[in-house]
């Protein structure tokens, strides 16, 4: 069940909730870390593995929702399942909008939030391995001169080489040369691929 090197977090101010689903998913083989208030998860350094965060809704200063705003402007891309004693349908279409993976009513079956528990760390995966590639990426950028980026901007919004010459007022040929060398940094044979990556890492909106 569980996934090697994961990790569940745990987010409910009952400190009984927190105990009796940190002993349901060790039991799983699932490492858990449980927390009674939000500003406690917030505070704990999210180590960049496979993981999920089991979060109640109705909790004090910071409520789940606070929370899964605050998460999503830290860059904090852990999975959210919902739980909650007061549950309606306005709530889990606003979480499922945010991107939640599931909403989970109390009391639910164990292997209703089992389920949910694998789909959540399958998602983290994902998105870790994504994350991971788009900084391989920005790692490869840093090593262009400034010329190469913009090089490297212009040809991602599709211009030609002599379209790009004609806007920087330089040669053909210094342009063929300039890209030939962004490539080679990139690690890229293609314009296709190079394209793809400057979308990965979203760098055309730094061009004006």
């Amino acid at each position: 069940m569980s996934l090697p090197g994961s990790i569940l977090y745990v987010v409910d101010d009952d400190v009984s909730v927190c105990r009796a689903l940190s002993l349901l998913l060790k039991s799983q083989g699932f490492r858990v870390e449980t927390f009674t208030s939000a500003s406690g998860f917030l505070d704990f350094k999210h180590p960049k593995i496979p993981s999920c965060l089991i979060l109640d809704i109705s909790l004090p200063n910071i409520n789940g929702f606070a929370l899964q705003e605050i998460m999503s402007q830290r860059g904090i891309l852990v999975p959210i399942i919902f739980i909650t004693g007061h549950g309606n349908i306005p709530m889990t279409v606003k979480a499922m909008k945010a991107g939640a993976i599931d909403f989970l009513a109390k009391p639910f079956k164990n292997k209703e939030l089992l389920k949910s528990v694998t789909a959540a760390l399958v998602r983290s995966k994902v998105l870790n391995q994504g994350q991971a590639e788009v900084a391989q990426i920005k790692k490869h950028i840093s090593t262009l001169s400034p010329r190469e980026l913009e090089v490297f901007q212009l040809v991602a919004r599709g211009l030609l080489n002599k379209q790009i010459a004609a806007k920087r007022g330089t040669s053909l040929q210094t342009i063929k040369v300039q890209r030939g060398q962004v490539m080679k940094k990139m690690q890229v044979k293609t314009v296709t691929e190079l394209i793809s990556l400057a979308q990965k890492a979203d760098i055309t909106s730094c061009l004006d």
